[in-house]
């Protein structure tokens, strides 16, 4: 019976050779941790995998004798029974580690040994897998080239592989079958999220043979499924959740540069070895060619995948937002089912902010989607739940340590640990109504809350250049205050309920500074825009006839406000008096109106200041205040009466919109008499006199006198109602 020997001999000094094992089936070799640096003497580890279905380990230890190095005790070496009975195995070299599936039933059960430069090891995860072994041959990956060439002759070989990323997600890949011609059937196990995904392709041309070539491919953010000449589907292994994340690529789309695609495998992450010329060639996605692919794209689902690619795996840079930015600004209103606004914003917080703290990345939201119901075409997809690997040992570091952070979050339901807009816009609408019911009240909470929109004002970048591109006023915007006050506060509480382990202060820095990296982004959107339309030397009057690149820019903002509201996110201070500056320029007076009472605009107090002083009063601009000033919000009117002092010429503006004031104030009173609605009784009211002294006024022509101060007209008014009265 011919024997196959394991030998391993000692070159230098000492030409020894030993005989480890003799048997008549084929042994794989692997030495662990191949590093003489971290030993004085050099010490290895080899794994010998037998084909008789177990793995060994042996120890070798080389000692000092004179001047010479040989092997200590070479007569007994050390070994230990790593794995038996197993039908499938793979070998992570970079990462050590070693998975095997045991049967168990009609299914079976996957091993994780994890190995060590110490030359310890641990059985460190176990996983019940429902995958049908029946029939299955031994399968060998990533051992040696020789086992991949030998798969044509063995059909019922087990076409699985499992993918780890330092991000802590674990994948296995799983070709199953196909049972209907024309068809592909995958399925991508989600280890780290509790379900897996089983993918069915349409093919219009196929040779059932070439279910065999179908290769898995770990891109450490992707996991690639690749079927020569047909398609690739790059998989979101980190955010499976949404569909939205996925490539399915086909045609051209679908090569791989550079390589014989029918003879390539994937020995390593993000590598691949074509068979054919030896070469290995490392696999990346490449920037420009994904910016080429996001504007040629016609499709939501190819456009939504490629910006999360760009922002959340190639990483957000400011060159690379400006770019993003400008194709933003030509498909914001053909993107149907996602706002590209919201995601480019998210995503870049996400990249920006998670890297601070462990964690992180489980607790603020990556995308502005809750769901996706778009499919991709001639692909269907079915997803089960499956039973969470339990590991071993739980005091771990690195990979192993954040694979547990993520099971923890599926066990406590992880769609609540993110923090995401409808927790914002519940409390917002709490604080609305206190703010409608109980007036100017001011509580400890809205104390706080003031406070941190101060911290975060004091961040915004832009204050603290002189010369700033986008005009925006430092006003008082009451209501956006709030709001950015609100979402530090509500980050805050929810950080601090799940980061347990980091100190309030921190904490506080941190929601302070998601906040305030989303006004710079938001900020940093216009400024782009701004020079898209060219209004550098742009100056924020009302008294000038609108251009077509401001109404361009008008418009866009509006897209912005309306993203804004749709994720409840606080606006940069300014932005709302810019806006409405624009739309009195660039919108006809009804319409302009209109937005007004949709909300669309918002009447800022340094706005109808600006408007009031700069408009002239022609017919139309008496128009245009009387309707501003019937819409002014009782403490924006008020602010307004006691700081401006009303030319004389408006003063039919103002009389006419006493009059409305008054004319409000009756219908109050449905409960009342046309008796008690007598000329008497009203001509005792402040605003009755208020009108007849503005009528005196105007029918006077005070033009020498400068202006009327609204306030004293009130006070005059109030003291002759009071004498009337007999107070």
């Amino acid at each position: 019976v011919s024997k196959c020997l394991t030998l391993l001999i000692e070159i230098c000094p000492v030409n020894n050779v030993k005989v480890l094992k003799a048997v008549d089936s084929h042994i794989r070799v692997q030495f662990l941790y191949p590093v003489a640096e971290a030993h004085v003497f050099p010490e290895s580890c080899l794994l010998l995998i037998s084909e008789d279905k177990y793995v060994e380990k042996f120890d070798i230890r080389v000692v000092k004798a004179g001047h010479a190095a040989v092997i200590e005790n070479s007569s007994r070496l050390p070994k230990t029974k790593i794995a038996d009975d197993f039908i499938w195995i793979q070998w992570d070299t970079l990462e050590q580690r070693l998975f095997y599936i045991v049967p168990k039933g009609s299914s079976g059960v996957l091993n994780c040994v994890q190995f060590y430069p110490d030359k310890s090891f641990t059985l460190i995860l176990e996983v019940l897998l429902d995958i049908p072994l029946a029939d299955t041959g031994l399968k060998l990956v990533s051992l040696e080239c020789g086992c991949y060439q030998g798969q044509e002759t063995e059909p019922q070989l087990l076409n699985l592989q499992v993918f780890t990323s330092e991000k802590g997600w674990m994948c296995i890949c799983h070709s199953i079958a196909p049972i209907n011609p024309g068809e592909v059937t995958y399925s991508v196990f989600f280890l780290h999220k509790g379900y897996s995904k089983t993918y069915t392709v349409a093919l219009e041309r196929m040779d059932p043979l070439q279910v065999k070539d179908l290769l898995f491919l770990n891109l450490d953010y992707y996991v690639a499924v690749f079927l020569p000449g047909h398609f690739l589907h790059l998989v979101n292994a980190q955010f499976p959740d949404l569909m939205s994340g996925d490539f399915f690529l086909t045609g051209e789309d679908a090569k791989i540069n550079g390589l014989h695609e029918s003879t390539i495998v994937s020995p390593l992450k993000s590598a691949v070895l074509d068979l054919s010329t030896g070469s290995l060639f490392t696999l990346e996605i490449n920037k420009q060619a994904l910016l080429q692919f996001l504007w040629k794209s016609k499709l939501d689902g190819e456009r939504l995948a490629t910006l999360h690619c760009l922002l959340l795996h190639v990483g957000s840079t400011a060159e690379l937002e400006t770019e993003i930015i400008k194709w933003i600004s030509e498909n914001v209103s053909t993107c149907f089912t996602f706002d590209p606004i919201q995601e480019f914003i998210i995503a870049s917080l996400y990249w920006r902010m998670c890297p601070e703290v462990s964690n992180l990345d489980k607790l603020l939201p990556y995308t502005s989607l809750v769901d996706w119901k778009e499919l991709i075409p001639e692909v269907t997809c079915t997803t089960h739940f499956m039973s969470l690997p339990v590991l071993k040992v739980q005091n771990c570091k690195g990979f192993w340590e954040k694979l547990i952070s993520s099971l923890e979050c599926v066990k406590f339901a992880e769609s609540h640990l993110r923090f995401n807009s409808k927790m914002l816009g519940r409390e917002w609408e709490k604080l609305r109504l206190h703010k409608r019911t109980e007036g100017k009240r001011i509580t400890t909470y809205m104390t706080t809350v003031l406070e941190y929109a101060e911290k975060v004002f004091s961040n915004f970048s832009p204050w603290s250049t002189e010369e700033r591109l986008v005009p925006l006023f430092q006003d008082e915007d009451y209501e956006q205050q709030l709001l950015t006050g609100l979402m530090v506060a509500q980050l805050k509480d929810h950080l601090t309920r799940h980061l347990q382990c980091v100190g309030k202060r921190r904490i506080e820095e941190i929601a302070v500074d998601y906040v305030s990296k989303l006004l710079d982004l938001t900020y940093r959107i216009m400024e782009n825009i701004w020079k898209k339309y060219n209004l550098d030397s742009w100056v924020f009057s009302l008294g000038r006839r609108s251009t077509s690149n401001e109404i361009l820019v008008f418009h866009f903002m509006c897209r912005m406000l309306h993203a804004a509201s749709g994720m409840c996110l606080p606006l940069p201070p300014g932005f709302r008096t810019l806006q409405t500056g624009l739309g009195v320029r660039c919108l006809p007076l009804c319409t302009l109106l209109l937005y007004i009472d949709q909300g669309v605009l918002h009447l800022t107090e340094m706005c109808v200041l600006k408007l009031l002083k700069e408009l002239d009063n022609t017919e139309m601009n008496k128009k245009l205040k009387l309707g501003i000033l019937t819409r002014l919000s009782e403490a924006t009117g008020n602010k307004v009466g006691q700081l401006l002092d009303h030319p004389v010429g408006s003063t039919i503006v103002v009389r006419n919109y006493v009059k409305l004031l008054f004319n409000q104030l009756r219908n109050k009173w449905p409960s009342m008499s046309l008796m008690d609605r007598s000329s008497a009784q009203i001509e005792f009211l402040p605003l009755s006199y208020l009108v007849t002294i503005l009528t005196e006024v105007d029918h006077q022509g005070w033009v020498a006198s400068g202006a009327v101060d609204v306030r004293l007209v009130e006070e005059v008014a109030l003291k002759h109602t009071t004498m009337l009265l007999g107070l």
